[in-house]
């Protein structure tokens, strides 16, 4: 009898173990601009390697490729506001700039920017991905966007270095970030009408490098000149470290351009190529047009041409062949230097580390050329390649960023303020603004 009541207590027991039955959770409803996850592990292993490429183009890139090239006494506070760019723009990223920047936009907004359905990262999970890269797990895709969020203002601080105050730069991070960023990237990237309307930007010549330059020459222009600008010597005080920085851009410029394949294939081999050859040819045309105008040619030049060359590149990267790709680096650093030495001249505006020369410049003439040179047999997007498209894209750009712009430096004007003092420019920003400074 014991035997034959053992085994159904057995399983009563177990049952009463397991508790009663549970129906498993329906999966959360995928919001707007999601897709499911697709994994492919490959891609994603490629785009986890590329979102850490560009995060070194800021810090310690770019960092040490503005920090060399001001005075002495203004390279902690150069140092700062890469690092404070990283700071701001990450969390803003997850508060509300991803979302504004890749989430569906509604019929309010019209296609100019992205709704609040995936603030503070609501919704996103590790089965989610972004429907334009369904390989990808969602927050891969949020990382490695974030990296060229982050680099975009740092960029501009090249404009309005050894003058600002670092209270005013915090807070044109944090507004410029919301109200210009965001917005031209949903408007070229995340579904926005300059996308739909067919301009090209692979890699961000646009969203990142025309936004950034406009940006730059605004501020430069509302700050005015540096203390003793065209008559003091404003030399770098370490080119060495300006080299460092610019061989680390180089190196993580390949993640930033290949990586826009969002893919490992061969639309990121060609654009990883085509951002070397590009570089090389930029720094080959600035120096062969330095060396006629001042007869002799510098490292500064060798270096400024090859940042150049990756900037022009950086729209077609992934959409030219090899030589519409040298062209657009030959023609780069030529533009690009009559754009931060013959202009600046003639104008007498103060773009301290040529922010607009390098990246307002190239971006201009890499989107551009862009329409003339992409082609479908390097990627089908290439096939609708027009020229009116790509200028029509970059006057908007070149329109909401300019305004946008000058709005933001009216508001930390009559808040913050904007500029130190004489005194504080004379003595330097790292004592004045951070209590710091680098012994001789």
């Amino acid at each position: 009898m014991n035997r034959l009541l053992a085994a159904p207590l057995a399983l009563v027991v177990a049952g009463l173990a397991a508790g009663p039955a549970v129906a498993a959770p329906a999966a959360a409803p995928l919001l707007a601009h999601q897709a499911p996850l697709a994994l492919n592990e490959a891609s994603s292993a490629w785009i986890l390697t590329s979102t850490a490429l560009v995060l070194m183009m800021t810090l310690p890139g770019l960092a040490l490729f503005y920090g060399g090239m001001v005075r002495r006494k203004n390279v902690i506070a150069t140092l700062a506001h890469s690092t404070a760019a990283f700071a701001i723009v990450t969390v803003l990223w997850f508060a509300v700039g991803y979302s504004l920047s890749f989430g569906a936009s509604g019929a309010a907004t019209n296609g100019f920017v992205g709704g609040l359905q995936a603030a503070f990262l609501n919704g996103v999970t590790p089965s989610t991905a972004h429907s334009l890269a369904p390989g990808l797990p969602e927050f891969l895709w949020i990382a490695y966007q974030l990296t060229f969020a982050v680099i975009t203002p740092a960029l501009i601080a090249g404009a309005f270095a050894e003058r600002i105050k670092f209270s005013a730069s915090v807070l044109f991070f944090f507004l410029w970030h919301l109200l210009v960023y965001a917005p031209i990237c949903h408007q070229v990237w995340g579904g926005g009408w300059i996308g739909s309307l067919g301009v090209l930007d692979f890699a961000g010549g646009a969203v990142v490098h025309v936004n950034a330059g406009v940006a730059g020459l605004v501020a430069a222009l509302v700050l005015g000149p540096r203390h003793g600008f065209g008559r003091d010597n404003m030399a770098p005080h370490n080119l060495a470290f300006t080299a460092i920085g610019a061989g680390l851009l180089l190196v993580g410029w390949l993640g930033f351009n290949a990586g826009s394949a969002w893919a490992a294939d061969g639309i990121a081999a060609v654009a990883a190529f085509n951002t070397l050859l590009a570089a090389a040819a930029a720094a080959i045309g600035w120096t062969a047009v330095e060396w006629i105008d001042h007869k002799r040619p510098t490292l500064l030049g060798l270096l400024s041409g090859l940042v150049a060359g990756l900037v022009g590149i950086t729209p077609a990267a992934g959409l030219v062949d090899p030589k519409g790709a040298f062209v657009i680096g030959l023609v780069s650093g030529p533009a690009c230097y009559a754009g931060a030495v013959w202009l600046k001249r003639a104008l007498k505006y103060d773009d301290s580390l040529d922010a607009f020369g390098l990246h307002g410049v190239g971006g201009v003439v890499g989107a551009l050329l862009t329409g003339v040179f992409a082609t479908a047999a390097i990627n089908p997007a290439g096939a609708d390649a027009s020229l009116l498209k790509q200028t029509v894209g970059l006057l908007a750009v070149v329109a909401w960023s300019a305004v946008g712009t000058f709005l933001i430096l009216m508001v930390c004007k009559f808040t913050t303020g904007l500029r130190v003092a004489k005194e504080e420019e004379i003595e330097g920003l790292d004592y004045t603004q951070h209590g710091e400074t680098i012994h001789p």
